[in-house]
């Protein structure tokens, strides 16, 4: 099963890391260390995928994938 992208970058403005999940607007999550944005992120995902079910809603399908690996599968 796929599971969703993960994105962790840098933000000077807020002066840590940031991570975010592209398939489920909105889920970020900020952390003073890679890890710890990763930590956030994954509680920010169960707690949106269960929002998202107990609205009786389907979650949407992973999707994103960067860049750089669609152009590795040409």
């Amino acid at each position: 099963m796929k599971d969703y992208h993960i994105n962790i970058f840098y933000s000077d403005e807020d002066e840590g890391y940031i991570a975010d999940i592209p398939d489920l607007e909105h889920c970020s999550a900020f952390g003073e260390t890679p890890d710890d944005a990763l930590h956030e992120v994954l509680i920010a995902k169960s707690a949106w995928l269960e929002a998202t079910v107990a609205l009786g809603k389907t979650p949407p399908t992973p999707r994103y994938r960067p860049l750089m690996y669609q152009l590795a599968d040409e």
